[in-house]
C-alpha cells in the first residue's frame, strides 16, 4: 500500500517512529511533513497528505500534530477525504470498519509512541466491512460534501 504521512513542527519525533513501523510493514511512503526542527503550521501538512489521498497518490494518509485535531480539520477540507482524530486502537479500527476513512490523525501531545504505533498498526491492517448500513452513511456523508454551497 502506499501511505502518505504529515506532521507539524510538534511531531516530528513521533513521525519517525511511524514512519518506521509503515517501512517494516511493508508499505510504500510519501513525507510531505516537517523535518526534524522545523516549523510548520498543521494545515500545510495536513492539505497535502489530503490531496494525494484523494489524487489516488496514495491509498491512506497518516497526520501528526500536537493533539490530532488541527491536521485532520485541515485534512477534511479536501472533498473525498474522511480523516479522524484518534487516541485509541479501538476507534482506529472502527474508523477503517464503518467509516471507511482514508486519512487518520494522531496527536504526539496525546499518546506516546508504543500507543501510536499500535494505533496505526490498527489503522492499515483493518479493511472497510463493506456493510450496506455504513456504504449509505458515507454516501451521506458525500452527498453533504456534494451539495455543499448549492
Amino acid at each position: 500500500m502506499k501511505i502518505a504521512i504529515g506532521n507539524d513542527h510538534a511531531a516530528g519525533e513521533l513521525k519517525d517512529v511511524i514512519m518506521e513501523l509503515i517501512l517494516s510493514m511493508g508499505h510504500e511512503l510519501t513525507d510531505v511533513g516537517a523535518a526534524a526542527g522545523e516549523a510548520v503550521d498543521y494545515p500545510i501538512p495536513g492539505e497535502k497528505v489530503a490531496r494525494l489521498v484523494a489524487a489516488g497518490d496514495a491509498d491512506l494518509g497518516v497526520l501528526i500534530c500536537g493533539t490530532g485535531v488541527g491536521i485532520s480539520l485541515a485534512a477534511n477540507k479536501v472533498k473525498g477525504i474522511r480523516a479522524a482524530a484518534v487516541s485509541d486502537t479501538a476507534t482506529a479500527r472502527l474508523i477503517r470498519e464503518h467509516n471507511n476513512a482514508n486519512v487518520i490523525a494522531i496527536g504526539a501531545r496525546i499518546v506516546g509512541s508504543e500507543l501510536a504505533k499500535d494505533i496505526i498498526k490498527t489503522f492499515l491492517t483493518t479493511p472497510f466491512s463493506g456493510e450496506e448500513r455504513h456504504q449509505r452513511r458515507i454516501d451521506m456523508i458525500s452527498a453533504v460534501e456534494e451539495n455543499f454551497g448549492k
